[in-house]
């Protein structure tokens, strides 16, 4: 069983993660052949005091 995970910051809807995880678990069955079923995807908001780019906060 394939698990893909994805951080981000917040933001998102709701619709628009269910969208973003059918888009990710499509791209992934075409890449792969993989059962659709058998593909799992997180999604985990992360705050942007959680977040660092180049050594800078994002918040």
């Amino acid at each position: 069983m394939p698990l893909i995970q994805i951080s981000q910051t917040p933001g998102l809807t709701d619709a628009q993660k269910a969208e973003v995880i059918a888009a990710v678990t499509d791209a992934y069955v075409s890449a792969t052949g993989k059962n659709r079923s058998a593909v799992w995807v997180t999604m985990t908001d992360v705050p942007g005091t959680d977040w660092g780019v180049g050594g800078t906060p994002l918040a």
